[in-house]
């Protein structure tokens, strides 16, 4: 199970991993599409401080929206608020900012109603946007390394999500896998373009697949 999981670790996790490289590429193209980062005000829903402390450019301001619990000490740049993306309050949707970035959370949001509120508060909190989610028709589901595993009926689900040898880490009992299996809802082309009809819809692919869709509006 040791050799399982550091081989996940290897492909996925890790720093310089296949999966950090193609979240290299995403800055890139992020950094293509908005090449005046550096100078904005940029709202994250469901980001990290890490994540942009390892970023190539560093926004002027950057506010991090998330249900986690808040970094300690955050630099004089960056701002974290407890919050629900989909009920954002008033003064985070009056804010002002410049782009709204949101990578791999819109598929945890809870449903349709659910994510048509996040796309909502999307298209409220500045004219740009980029929103980034794993693409359903992907053979390999992303959160546990699993070909397949999206097509599957929950109770399948729940079994791959215990027993799978390289999900990250594994549920303490059946009702928490059925907890995690049913907050991932991976998104179709369809289903983006209905969220975002004003965006142009990018692809990232792996050996020619589209991995990940990408919600852009560069107003």
């Amino acid at each position: 199970m040791s050799r399982l999981h550091a081989l996940r670790h290897r492909f996925v996790d890790a720093p310089g991993s296949l999966g950090a490289r193609y979240r290299a590429r995403r800055w890139d193209r992020l950094l293509a599409a908005f090449p005046d980062l550096g100078e904005m005000s940029v709202i994250d829903l469901g980001g990290t401080a890490e994540s942009w402390r390892r970023a190539p450019v560093r926004p002027a301001r950057v506010h991090l929206v998330n249900l986690e619990k808040p970094p300690e000490d955050p630099p004089a740049w960056l701002r974290a608020d407890h919050a629900d993306a989909c009920e954002l309050p008033p003064e985070i949707l009056a804010g002002g900012y410049d782009l709204v970035v949101s990578n791999s959370v819109v598929e945890h949001v809870g449903g349709h109603a659910r994510r048509r509120m996040f796309a909502d508060a999307v298209h409220r909190l500045a004219d740009r946007h980029w929103v980034q989610t794993p693409y359903r028709y992907f053979p390999v589901e992303p959160h546990w390394v699993c070909p397949g595993m999206q097509f599957l009926p929950p109770p399948a689900k729940v079994t791959v999500a215990r027993h799978w040898p390289l999900v990250h880490t594994p549920p303490a009992d059946r009702a928490e896998a059925l907890r995690a299996v049913l907050e991932v809802e991976l998104l179709s082309r369809t289903e983006m373009r209905a969220y975002f009809p004003g965006s142009l819809i990018l692809s990232e692919r792996v050996a020619g697949l589209t991995k990940s869709l990408i919600a852009v509006r560069r107003a």
